[in-house]
């Protein structure tokens, strides 16, 4: 979440299933802080089974007018906050190893991409270079982790009724065009997401290493060659 009353109302909807839950505040950027996140989940509830790599965000300009702070703030986040997650979630996969009544594997990694890892994207420069580096980096931590039993894959959203699109989508006229995009004709809603991220962490999907699950309406389908291009 990206605010700490947002967080607060997710940890009470988690309590709700009469579940354990806690909200912490960090910057996946800062290393520090990434380290003392896991060591705190560790502590509070004695290994970590899942990581959901889902933090971004947006720094956009073109690319004559990008600054290098722009650049830096999107990859840092996008691509070096997911690293950062992703080893120190590693590390506790390795010490504890698999434990046959929790699950299969010994750790499951859900790394947050988008189509654009794979779509060109003018006018996001930094973003499109952050999702495909997260592409190869899911990829890569996928071939090197599979023998251990740890699984890494990803979900890649297209157009998702969220706030870091909402001027895609929070007008008809805006929508009409956003739509033209996307060959199921919906803009896709946060549950999407997150029923995707629930089976890809599950143990329904345990033959499933180093893939990514599009989650797009159909927009990788290139709709505009539908009619022949």
């Amino acid at each position: 979440m990206s605010d700490r009353e947002s967080a607060e109302e997710v940890v009470r909807e988690i309590e709700g299933f009469g579940v354990r839950a806690y909200a912490h505040e960090a910057d996946v950027s800062q290393e520090s802080q990434v380290t003392e996140m896991i060591s705190r989940m560790v502590g509070e509830f004695g290994t970590i089974d899942v990581l959901v790599a889902n933090a971004g965000l947006q720094r956009d300009a073109a690319a004559a007018d990008m600054t290098v702070a722009q650049w830096q703030k999107v990859l840092e986040v996008n691509l070096t906050g997911q690293f950062l997650c992703a080893r120190e979630a590693v590390k506790e996969f390795l010490r504890r190893g698999v434990v046959p009544e929790v699950s299969k594997s010994a750790g499951k990694i859900v790394c947050m991409s988008s189509v654009h890892q794979i779509i060109p994207w003018a006018g996001h420069l930094n973003y499109a270079a952050s999702k495909g580096g997260v592409l190869m980096m899911m990829q890569t931590l996928a071939q090197e982790l599979a023998p251990h039993k740890i699984r890494v894959n990803a979900v890649a959203p297209g157009a998702i009724r969220t706030p870091i699109n909402r001027s895609a989508w929070d007008s008809p006229e805006a929508e009409a065009d956003l739509l033209q995009l996307i060959p199921y004709r919906r803009v896709g809603d946060p549950e999407d997401i997150a029923t995707a991220v629930a089976v890809l962490a599950s143990d329904l999907f345990d033959y499933v290493v180093g893939t990514t699950l599009y989650v797009d309406g159909g927009m990788t389908l290139f709709p505009g060659f539908a009619t022949g291009g």
